[in-house]
């Protein structure tokens, strides 16, 4: 009689505690004990952190630049401006052309306008016929480059006059200044005179 009770205390122990670690569901079953993955998705659950390797929605890939980035590569300066060639060319150019009485003076501005050694319309130079036949004989007249070791330039000073020309001649650019510090420097104002729209001395 006490094993027959012994047992009996036994099996009831054992339901209880089954019980107590079964949460309920009011339908007389078990509720399944809940996990991290749904079985057969792979899927993480909501709010699970993401493991290595992962990326969440809208993060840029590994090892590229997200488009809104901001850059600090430096734009490549600007080419230098070539040597127009010696001798005859196509005569064609568009250049912008400032003369002053000296570098702090009132500025005069040309605006010189060829087509085959010819002005068009839109030039507005004193000189505008003479200044194309000039650059179609010979568009280096506008050729700044310094002189060479072996050449002595003459050390005289023709006044405060500058002359700036920019624009482009057959296809080249070209920016230059002219002043009048030395006999170098006067011989190649005085060499391009009908496009300065001025010989040196006078302006």
């Amino acid at each position: 009689m006490r094993k027959l009770l012994i047992s009996v205390l036994l099996a009831l122990g054992a339901t209880g505690g089954l019980a107590a670690c079964t949460p309920d569901t009011g339908t007389g079953q078990p509720s399944p004990t809940p996990t991290s993955e749904s079985p057969g998705t792979g899927t993480q659950s909501p709010g699970a952190t993401p493991g290595p390797g992962t990326s969440t929605p809208g993060s840029p890939a590994p090892g590229t630049i997200p488009p809104d980035a901001e850059t600090t590569v430096p734009a490549p300066p600007p080419p230098a401006a070539s040597p127009l060639p010696s001798g005859p060319g196509a005569g064609d150019a568009e250049l912008s052309i400032t003369v002053k009485t000296s570098k702090d003076g009132t500025a005069v501005n040309y605006t010189l306008v060829c087509k085959g050694g010819a002005p068009v319309a839109e030039s507005q130079h004193p000189k505008a016929a003479a200044a194309c036949t000039a650059l179609k004989n010979n568009a280096a007249i506008l050729n700044r480059a310094a002189p060479s070791k072996d050449v002595s330039c003459t050390q005289q000073y023709g006044g405060p006059q500058v002359a700036t020309v920019t624009g482009v001649v057959d296809g080249t650019p070209v920016e230059t200044t002219f002043e009048l510090r030395d006999g170098c420097e006067i011989g190649a104002w005085n060499a391009a005179q009908d496009v300065l729209g001025s010989s040196s001395g006078s302006v």
